[in-house]
């Protein structure tokens, strides 16, 4: 299978270390490298957008049908463009899962501007990491937590970057998942806000995931938020991951910080929204450690994690619907399993 290849221009150079609002020049563009699945259509954010088509904020959609009827699961990587544990869940969704009932929806780069540069002033860590596979060594990127300053189309607001318990700074303006249901008309952060919400509505979605990373000693970390209207969705969930020896925190969104995907998702469309947190040893105040290969938080196993949690949640959903609302998927491996087998075993 041909690998499908989404090109994006990106500058993690002068204008990034200095917050300049500047036109980005045609540098060598950067490969997302996703090979989905024999059957999976592919699809873009500005199919749901069109002011996103021929910008840095358009990224593919894969869709992956059952050949029975069913409900629609999304699963979103990379709003954060460095917390690789949930775009690798996301592109092992692509590459190996086989739906009998339903949909899956996936993004596996829900900010490509984000996924297009590495902002050196104020991360730390490699810009990619290699895995080794069947097929050969592959290479995946390690993006920035905000869209790219250049991409956005206007200035930062004035007053610099704000403090976060979680990382040494933050501009919501730029952070996609501050920025919920977004604006059809707005800068490029609220485009691509608008047209996720876009695609939940158009595909009917039933379930639907954002895939986080936080440092491993935040309170997020190994964390489900859920969207008030189905915290016992996730309840149920969480108790039955912990039988199975894996212990997720449960958390409902707030009512007053508004501005993100467990909330906004849910409360903007019929769609039942979730967020987890895995332990990124590369993200935080402190100095970073391996976002790949800490041998407490492997990046296998944290990419295992989001995909059993979301598996305990769609379980949970089969339990209480109606046949033809079921989402039946399979060829996943166990969190354990990929942790000790390593994500080259299940990459194409």
């Amino acid at each position: 299978m041909r690998a499908v290849r989404f090109f994006l221009l990106g500058w993690a150079g002068v204008s990034a270390l200095l917050g300049l609002q500047v036109s980005i020049p045609k540098l060598a563009p950067l490969e997302h490298d996703v090979r989905p699945s024999p059957g999976v259509k592919v699809k873009f954010l500005s199919d749901y957008l069109p002011s996103l088509l021929g910008t840095p904020g358009d990224s593919p959609v894969y869709v992956l049908e059952g050949a029975e009827p069913g409900g629609t699961a999304f699963v979103a990587g990379g709003t954060h463009g460095g917390e690789v544990g949930g775009i690798m869940a996301a592109i092992l969704l692509v590459e190996r899962v086989r739906v009998e009932c339903g949909r899956l929806v996936v993004l596996p780069h829900a900010n490509n501007s984000a996924a297009s540069y590495r902002d050196e002033s104020r991360a730390a860590g490699p810009p990619s990491f290699s895995v080794a596979t069947a097929s050969g060594e592959r290479r995946f990127v390690i993006g920035s937590r905000l869209t790219h300053p250049g991409h956005q189309g206007e200035p930062d607001p004035p007053g610099g970057p704000e403090p976060s318990l979680e990382v040494p700074f933050d501009v919501p303006a730029r952070n996609l998942d501050r920025r919920f249901p977004g604006k059809a008309d707005g800068n490029l952060t609220d485009r691509i806000a608008a047209a996720v919400v876009a695609l939940l509505l158009r595909e009917r979605v039933d379930l639907a995931f954002d895939l986080h990373e936080a440092p491993p000693g935040s309170r997020l970390a190994m964390m489900v938020v859920a969207n008030p209207k189905n915290v016992d969705l996730a309840a149920e969930a969480v108790l039955n991951l912990e039988a199975a020896d894996l212990r997720l925190k449960l958390e409902e969104s707030s009512a007053t910080f508004r501005g993100l995907s467990h909330r906004e998702w849910g409360d903007a469309t019929p769609a039942r929204a979730f967020l987890f947190e895995t332990p990124n040893s590369g993200m935080g105040r402190d100095a970073p450690g391996d976002p790949v290969a800490d041998p407490d938080w492997p990046l296998a196993k944290r990419a295992g994690i989001h995909l059993a949690a979301l598996g305990a949640i769609v379980d949970a959903w089969n339990g209480g619907v109606e046949s033809e609302r079921k989402i039946v998927f399979s060829g996943l491996p166990g969190w354990a399993e990929l942790a000790k087998a390593g994500l080259g075993s299940y990459l194409r």
